[in-house]
């Protein structure tokens, strides 16, 4: 049977903003602070303290009213939520530019999670290693999939061939995906997608940036 905490309905929103408290309070708990007020939380994550403790609520008592949250506390309860130490094994289809730079990167702040195995239709790449992580035809998806229990996947395949790419993951099992290309695909309700558009986040940050100028006074 699940907790109240389990069964709990938190947004998606709320959800999105738990690792940055987690990482936050985790270096707060590294240096030796006992305890911090949603304020304090605020400056230091740019997230308002009002929607700090709306988040908080979500989980329970966390803290109390004037005298704030106690830091190990909360850090143990954010880590089981997240469940930190699982270790979770990614594929990645596309070795493209950035799909290179990713395997480079390779999440190296986050020794449980990493991109194990990848995937390219050139046939060219595959067969290769780049950075300890092998490359397999994508023919070899379901297999390899499968051998290696991988349930998480990043797609980099531009848009015109993301459908294609995406079907061949939740064929192949895969139920959580990170797609690089913009335009929306259709995938199961039972697979969780999530979009990273680039150029859409450098167009809103024009956008507010010309909202932050000020006005243009025109000579009469």
């Amino acid at each position: 049977m699940k907790s109240e905490q389990e069964e709990q309905y938190v947004p998606k929103a709320t959800a999105k903003r738990l690792p940055v408290y987690y990482r936050c309070l985790k270096k707060l708990a590294d240096t030796g602070v006992k305890r911090i007020k949603s304020q304090e939380i605020s400056e230091l994550t740019q997230i308002p303290s009002a929607t700090i403790r709306r988040d908080f609520s979500h989980f329970g008592e966390l803290g109390r009213s004037g005298y704030g949250y106690e830091v190990d506390y909360v850090v143990e309860v954010f880590h089981e939520i997240l469940n930190v130490n699982k270790i979770i094994n990614i594929a990645l289809v596309g070795v493209g530019n950035i799909g290179k730079a990713l395997i480079a990167n390779n999440f190296r702040r986050d020794d449980n999670m990493k991109i194990t195995c990848a995937f390219e239709k050139n046939e060219e790449e595959s067969g290769k290693i780049l950075s300890g992580v092998p490359i397999y035809s994508v023919a070899q998806m379901k297999s390899v999939l499968s051998r290696e229990n991988i349930h998480v996947a990043i797609s980099t395949v531009p848009s015109e061939h993301s459908q294609e790419s995406i079907n061949m993951l939740v064929d192949s099992g895969i139920t959580s995906i990170l797609n690089f290309a913009p335009g929306r695909v259709v995938v199961p309700s039972t697979v969780d997608i999530r979009y990273i558009d680039l150029t859409g986040e450098i167009l809103t940050l024009v956008y507010y940036d010309g909202k932050l100028l000020p006005p243009i006074i025109k000579n009469k």
